[in-house]
């Protein structure tokens, strides 16, 4: 392994980088690695020790002698609490500092009661979750809501989408209770986040998520990463207007936005207008089980609407993978092969050549595993590591 300059790794936040990697498993690891001195890597390893982000484990491989102490990076060094909030349902778990979930709860929550009704619930929820843990074990919080988010700010930002929200900045409110690093993204970049992590990553580095449940989202992985946009609001597919959508009016105040025309809410919305008494996506599974025409129909016309809409976004993006979650997209088989359909018919021969249709692999279970990966990646980051006490 090749030695680097010294001054390239010289903080304790880079020396966990390189244990959590594999790259360093012990102190000579680490000073063949960075070039650091014996003395200047035992003052480093000393501080994570401290603070319980590496144990020392004696059980390492021996050529000859005494073995020497590995370090392992300590994923019981403290907790992480994440909440998945969608439309009607909330995932909220307490997860370790390798983002395995401890504890985990599911919530019946209407969103649109707003922050105050809602923000409160979710955190007698952790508390719950939490147990006998101190507060101080809780190193950083992370959660997702359906709406448009600043995500810089830790701000939401809907208009006409979860009214109450607007403007509110979540971060503050949650650390008087919790007091650790908070972060808020929108609900479908973090199950993208969760999805890409546990099931793609190493596989693929562009991916597209496209949650089609109460309402339709997605999140845009490109390169890797999250892509958030300038200011928090790439990825809101769901405010794309679609051709003959039958000038059905969206909550945001457009007309014909795929969300309007092809969410779950709208399915339930054209098959109550055919004469079917609906009262949710359950009862269209039964009937599409049972082979109704009509709801057939009206499936397969959201899974065209929503697949114009969806082949577009290959063209402009290339994913490797479209990846289709939430409620509809998970128990609708039809919805899956018509939006396939569609978007191999429309999109370029060049982004389809190798292009992916799946289902969620992770499910319900994406929302929270994206959310502990969005606060570890900043927690553990090096240079938020070298600012810890």
């Amino acid at each position: 392994m090749p030695r680097r300059p010294a001054t390239a790794l010289a903080t304790s936040g880079e020396v966990l980088r390189l244990i959590r990697t594999g790259e360093a498993s012990t102190r000579a690891d680490i000073g063949r690695v960075t070039g650091l001195s014996r003395p200047a890597v035992s003052l480093r390893v000393t501080e994570l020790l401290d603070r319980r982000l590496v144990v020392e484990d004696s059980e390492g491989p021996s050529t000859g002698g005494r073995p020497p102490t590995r370090l392992v990076f300590n994923a019981a060094g403290g907790v992480v609490l994440v909440a998945s909030l969608g439309a009607s349902r909330a995932q909220i778990a307490v997860c370790d500092l390798a983002g395995a979930v401890l504890a985990r709860a599911g919530l019946a929550v209407d969103v649109e009661e707003g922050p105050d009704v809602v923000l409160p619930l979710v955190m007698q929820t952790w508390s719950e979750l939490l147990g006998d843990r101190s507060l101080s074990a809780v190193r950083g919080v992370g959660m997702g809501v359906p709406a448009t988010v600043e995500f810089a700010a830790g701000r939401t930002e809907s208009a006409r989408i979860m009214a109450g929200w607007t403007g509110v900045a979540v971060p503050p409110i949650i650390a008087e209770r919790f007091p650790a690093p908070v972060f808020l993204d929108n609900d479908v970049n973090v199950i993208a986040i969760g999805e890409h992590r546990e099931i793609y990553a190493g596989e693929v580095a562009d991916l597209l998520f496209i949650k089609v449940s109460t309402r339709i989202g997605s999140g845009v992985i490109a390169g890797g990463e999250i892509l958030r946009g300038a200011l928090g609001a790439a990825g809101e597919i769901g405010h794309i207007p679609v051709r003959d959508g039958g000038g059905v009016l969206c909550r945001c105040g457009n007309i014909d936005c795929v969300d309007s025309v092809a969410s779950g809410t709208a399915i339930l919305r054209d098959l109550r207008a055919r004469g079917h008494e609906v009262k949710s996506l359950a009862d269209v599974v039964a009937l599409v089980r049972a082979g109704d025409a009509e709801t057939m129909t009206v499936v397969r016309n959201a899974a065209r609407m929503l697949g114009e809409v969806v082949a577009s976004a290959v063209n402009l993006l290339n994913p490797a993978v479209v990846v289709l979650g939430g409620d509809v997209a998970e128990t609708f088989q039809p919805m899956v092969s018509g939006v396939r359909e569609v978007v191999h018919r429309r999109s370029t021969a060049l982004a389809t050549r190798n292009l992916r249709i799946e289902r969620s692999r992770l499910g319900p279970g994406a929302g929270i595993v994206g959310c502990a990966h969005m606060v570890l990646d900043h927690i553990l980051s090096p240079e938020a590591v070298d600012s810890l006490p």
